[in-house]
């Protein structure tokens, strides 16, 4: 029984310790950026989310839809959502806003990335972790909050078509 605990406790320091370096691994990384002008698909894993892609059921999530004069304005108030709800912008540009999440418990590091698509009236996002498989749902979650966030925050401030 003794050799039992022992076993179980040594296993559980172990898996601590994989979290740990995980975390710190995920914190090297850097955002996927832009392909020939759009977000990156997602991965295989599960804990991705992405609007580009509407054939990719497991990844896709709804874009943002704006009226076409209301897109670039959009991005500003999603810089505020998104520093309101705890990210790190990363990187800015006239079309494109990048911005990380970190875990409180282990560090992981998630990237969030917002693309404006002014032609098609639309904002797009992906959001990713950068190191692990499953992510119990969080990207989705974050990417429904920051939405909420923004259609609750925009109203009336930005034309909206949609």
């Amino acid at each position: 029984m003794k050799t039992l605990v022992v076993i179980l406790v040594c296993l559980l320091v172990a898996a601590i310790v994989l979290l740990f370096v995980l975390g710190v691994m995920s914190r090297s990384g850097k955002q996927p950026g832009m392909q020939d002008g759009a977000l990156l698909a997602c991965p295989d894993t599960p804990n991705c989310v992405c609007s580009e892609y509407a054939d990719d059921s497991l990844h896709y999530i709804e874009p943002i839809v704006l009226s076409a004069t209301g897109v670039t304005e959009a991005l500003a108030v999603l810089k505020e959502v998104v520093l309101e709800m705890g990210g790190t912008v990363q990187a800015e540009q006239a079309d494109y806003l990048a911005a990380t999440f970190r875990s409180a418990l282990f560090g992981f590091v998630d990237d969030l990335e917002i693309r404006a698509d002014p032609s098609a009236g639309l904002i797009h996002v992906r959001s990713a972790s950068r190191v692990g498989h499953g992510d119990q749902g969080v990207n989705r979650k974050r990417v429904e909050t920051l939405k909420a966030m923004f259609m609750s925050r925009a109203a009336g401030q930005i034309d909206q078509s949609g």
